[in-house]
């Protein structure tokens, strides 16, 4: 396979805003999930450390796999695709169990 670099003086305005969008998705998700975090070293609250996995899980997680993936293997589309949505998939559940599993 051959891998094509994108320039960001070659970037379409709609490619800037993806990427920006993908960037500040992660950067929000993990500063909420660090305040669960500290809720969680602060009170010794169980369900805000599976929150804040959750969070990290949910927003970061897809962003630097599809970053990390596509610039070591640059695997099929569909691939990058399945590892973002079971890293979302795996966030949802643990903050589904922060909400209704562990008290």
């Amino acid at each position: 396979m051959t891998q094509s670099v994108v320039r960001i003086d070659e970037a379409t305005l709609f490619e800037l805003l993806t990427v920006a969008s993908l960037f500040l998705v992660a950067l929000f998700g993990t500063l909420i999930a660090y305040q669960a975090y500290r809720g969680y070293r602060r009170n010794d609250a169980q369900s805000m450390l599976y929150l804040a996995i959750g969070l990290l899980l949910l927003t970061l997680c897809p962003f630097v796999l599809n970053v990390a993936v596509t610039t070591l293997i640059d695997p099929e589309r569909i691939v990058i695709a399945l590892l973002e949505n079971v890293s979302r998939l795996f966030g949802l559940v643990a903050i589904t169990y922060s909400l209704y599993g562990h008290h």
